[in-house]
């Protein structure tokens, strides 16, 4: 058996999940989930969230409160074929429960057969991100980007463009749908519209939250059993040596959090130096990070930091899909990221600097592998809540 987590990493842990510096004052096993919001005006007033401990409330738009009837329509339309062209494709094509609402692809695959050059984000605890896709900081609600895979030309991902009459006429034409979006937005004069389509599958994607992995229930529950040796240790490496979480931080391990108590925070982007294909930064022509968006030569590579929950089911990784195991994405930190095509004396300026060789032994790299493990949600994979009917 490993040594057990010294209080300092555990706490650690615990104040870098809840965003705060190491010398903030946190209890490290909190008893009570978070409270329900109480101000009168917030738009998930009265919603029942069904939040793990210690998970505060997600940010939502006043413009889209949150209600049972929208989260019940979202769910049928996330499944529901009819939104693509080729009548096959769903939300769910690419966002599959059973592997934390990934697909298992390298990169995306649309419904007429195009490739995507990234893959398919996870939506695990999607209602708190800062931002969503990859590479766009534009997109700051989901009510938004769950338009951009319908409307997506380049690459066609479900094919909605042009097709928002034959769409709406085949939603009114089923018996179960003016009913559900009648409940869902019962003040409009008429529901069955793609802004309320788009309302109602942010609503869904906002309950896809997941919080009980063993990390969770070592760290929230106090169940000492809940991790093993080398998982601990590995903890440890991740929290301190091996500073993994300076960007994989936060309850989301994907940096800072939009709740309803901080609903403005910033994503983290961050160039893990997967590429350096000219010896001095530069990534593939179709991968270009935010700086296709910011038009930042600075911004080359820079990609959002995922969630690193459920992580053991969401293979294969990286934005693009190159590192097919866990073993393979630590190996790669381990060494301080790629450095092709000129080996280890590239210049690579636009590494993130806290990106570093971290020399770490074979034991080292398999318990690192083991925490992460740790993070797997099993209730949050199998949850009847989150398939189709």
């Amino acid at each position: 058996m490993g040594a057990p987590l010294s209080w300092r990493a555990c706490a650690g842990a615990l104040a870098l999940l809840l965003g705060r510096g190491l010398a903030a004052e946190v209890p490290l096993f909190p008893t009570q989930a978070a409270p329900a919001a109480a101000a009168s005006n917030d738009p998930a007033a009265g919603f029942d969230w069904k939040l793990p401990r210690g998970f505060p409330v997600p940010y939502v738009p006043a413009g889209n409160p949150m209600t049972a009837a929208k989260v019940s329509l979202g769910r049928r339309l996330f499944f529901e074929p009819r939104l693509s062209v080729d009548g096959r494709t769903s939300c769910a094509s690419c966002h599959r429960p059973e592997l934390a609402f990934t697909d298992g692809r390298p990169r995306a695959v649309g419904a007429t057969g195009e490739q995507h050059p990234r893959s398919a984000m996870s939506l695990t605890n999607v209602a708190y991100n800062a931002s969503f896709t990859w590479a766009d900081p534009s997109f700051d609600s989901l009510e938004a980007q769950v338009l951009q895979p319908m409307y997506n030309q380049h690459p066609v991902e479900m094919g909605l463009t042009g097709r928002e009459a034959e769409v709406l006429t085949a939603l009114r034409a089923d018996p179960r749908y003016p009913r559900l979006f009648a409940n869902a937005f019962s003040a409009a004069a008429d529901p069955i519209s793609i802004a309320n389509l788009a309302r109602a599958l942010a609503c869904f994607e906002r309950t896809l939250i997941s919080g009980r992995s063993a990390f969770d229930r070592y760290v929230y529950d106090d169940d000492r059993a809940a991790l093993s040796a080398a998982a601990r240790r590995g903890m440890a490496l991740f929290y301190e040596r091996a500073g993994c979480a300076q960007c994989h931080s936060g309850i989301n391990f994907s940096g800072a959090v939009r709740t309803v108590a901080a609903p403005s925070v910033a994503a983290t982007y961050a160039n893990t130096a997967l590429y350096n294909v000219d010896g001095h930064g530069t990534y593939p022509p179709d991968a270009p990070g935010i700086r296709a968006v910011t038009g930042n030569a600075q911004d080359e590579g820079r990609f959002r930091v995922p969630t690193l929950r459920n992580i053991a089911v969401t293979a294969p990784y990286m934005h693009d899909g190159s590192a097919a195991t866990l073993a393979e994405v630590v190996e790669h930190y381990s060494a301080g990221g790629r450095q092709e095509p000129l080996g280890p004396t590239a210049n690579n300026a636009l590494k993130d600097p806290r990106i570093r060789a971290l020399q770490l032994s074979a034991q080292e790299k398999a318990d690192l592998v083991a925490f992460l493990e740790s993070l797997t949600d099993e209730q949050f994979l199998h949850d009847r809540r989150f398939r189709a009917d």
